[in-house]
């Protein structure tokens, strides 16, 4: 199976660097509506058969012009949400940014114990995001776009995935409409055969400007 990871547009939360996981988030910036109007053009060699969107407002205001496009109902899939960044939430310096993102990617080199400050561990992330990817790939099609949210789609891929690591997705970034490809199925495993951290519609969508707490790189 083939599935495309799309990260939701751009948010006022994005441009203001803050930490903002919880339901049911904000909606888009103009930059962000831009981004997903982008997305039917950008992937329009892909055969895509069912259209999947986290519970959180941006997502499915990300994947509502696919969906007209293509014609398809988008199924809204618990479990891709991001990841909750419990006693961090509404935080916006860049120690807060850096504990966030140095929790999730230990989460992705396989220490599951360790817990988000005031949230939940690893193993509560990776249970209801397999779930969740569980339940796209028995769905019987061959190629599904799932929009999510940064920190939520690097951690798994690189914990999921058999040729990156952990250290692969700390280093690449992926900005709103980014796009990560793999294929597989959860019993052979996964593998990513795209990762294009820059908005799907090209580089003129990307807002330098913006302190963008969870598609940014660490190292």
């Amino acid at each position: 199976m083939r599935i495309l990871f799309i990260r939701h547009g751009q948010t006022p939360s994005n441009v203001r660097g803050l930490l903002d996981t919880a339901y049911p988030g904000p909606g888009l910036t103009a930059l962000g509506t831009r981004q997903a109007r982008a997305i039917p053009r950008a992937l329009r060699a892909e055969n895509i058969e069912e259209l999947f969107a986290s519970t959180l407002i941006r997502t499915q205001l990300t994947a509502e012009p696919l969906a007209v496009d293509r014609g398809l109902d988008t199924r809204i899939l618990d479990g891709i949400h991001e990841i909750n960044a419990g006693s961090l939430e509404g935080r916006s310096d860049h120690e807060s940014h850096l504990t966030y993102l140095e929790t999730v990617f230990a989460w992705a080199r396989g220490d599951l114990s360790r817990s988000m400050p005031g949230g939940y561990d690893g193993h509560e992330f990776f249970e209801r995001f397999d779930g969740a990817v569980e339940r796209v790939s028995h769905g019987g099609t061959s190629t599904a776009a799932v929009v999510s949210h940064g920190a939520a789609i690097r951690t798994w891929v690189a914990a999921r995935a058999k040729n990156i690591d952990g250290d692969y997705a700390a280093e690449h970034p992926l900005s709103n409409t980014g796009v990560v490809i793999v294929t597989g199925s959860p019993v052979d495993g996964w593998n990513v055969v795209e990762w294009d951290g820059d908005p799907i519609g090209g580089h003129d969508l990307f807002d330098a400007s913006a302190d963008d707490a969870t598609g940014e790189a660490v190292g």
